[in-house]
């Protein structure tokens, strides 16, 4: 059984009205415990609107979602139990800091999930280590924090809820380069200690080619396609022509392709372009 299971999922603002719009369409998929999956998709394509169903934010017009082999609107009473379970962590989640302090904020959720004290500071303190948050900061406001620093307290407030399905949508909005790979990397090392599942949405197909198991790509409300990496990039002319860009490398791999080099076209970093050259002049 999948950890989570998507059946036929439809959503349409304005459902009714002459402003209807439908943001996803039928879509269905399985994701496993422990899957690293990376969603990337044009604006309008519908990821957000996805991902917003996922843990009941929205309730979908059409279809269905199953968490551990359960409706999640089976019983909507029950829904909020689920948000604990599926943790969302919104683009520039910063905005949504507002307790007095940086420990206070990341103790919202465990708090309001009804864990002990002694459960809540484990957590807060996990949560800190894995954002890197150094412990002197923990007792600041929120809003003497630099923006890389909120960004990651943020994150932190959601990580603290343990939950089995973590989604992050567009986690590096705004950020430089290097405050870019620095979260990154967190997010891939709280991936692989934690084990949990982890949705990342992105824009960037070479952000999610270093750390993601499985992609989906969403075109206008559509599943365009969801495999694993090395699969999503062997249809990189196909991506390109829905307008989204594919890494640098692996245009260069498909062009020499073209120009009569037998060379691999799924090809999505350097390391693994560079084994593959070699190979050509060995031969």
């Amino acid at each position: 059984m999948s950890l989570l299971e998507v059946k036929n999922l439809s959503f349409t603002y304005g459902m009714g009205t002459a402003f209807e719009k439908k943001a996803v369409n039928d879509v269905s998929l399985c994701i496993e415990q422990g899957e690293f999956i990376g969603i990337i998709g044009h604006t309008g394509s519908g990821k957000s609107t996805f991902i917003q169903t996922l843990n009941g934010l929205i309730k979908p017009t059409g279809g269905q979602i199953l968490l551990d082999g359960k409706d999640i609107w089976e019983d909507p009473k029950k829904i909020r139990k689920v948000r604990f379970k599926v943790g969302m962590v919104f683009q520039y989640p910063e905005y949504q800091l507002f307790e007095e302090t940086v420990e206070k904020d990341i103790a919202f959720g465990p708090k309001n999930m009804g864990l002990s004290n002694d459960e809540i500071k484990e957590r807060v303190k996990s949560a800190a280590k894995f954002v890197d948050l150094k412990p002197e900061l923990l007792k600041k406001s929120p809003f003497e924090l630099s923006g890389g620093e909120k960004r990651r307290a943020a994150i932190a407030g959601v990580i603290a809820m343990d939950p089995e399905i973590l989604i992050l949508d567009e986690p590096t909005a705004g950020l430089d380069p290097r405050g870019r790979d620095v979260l990154l990397s967190q997010i891939s090392s709280y991936h692989k200690a934690k084990n949990n599942t982890v949705l990342l949405v992105s824009h960037s197909m070479e952000d999610i080619s270093r750390i993601a198991d499985k992609i989906l790509v969403m075109n206008k409300g559509n599943m365009f396609a969801f495999d694993e990496t090395k699969n999503i990039f062997s249809k990189g002319e196909e991506i390109e022509k829905i307008g989204l860009q594919i890494p640098q490398i692996t245009k260069i791999m498909i062009e020499l392709s073209k120009r009569g080099y037998d060379v691999p076209t799924d090809i999505y970093s350097v390391d693994q372009a560079v084994y593959e050259i070699l190979k050509l002049r060995r031969a």
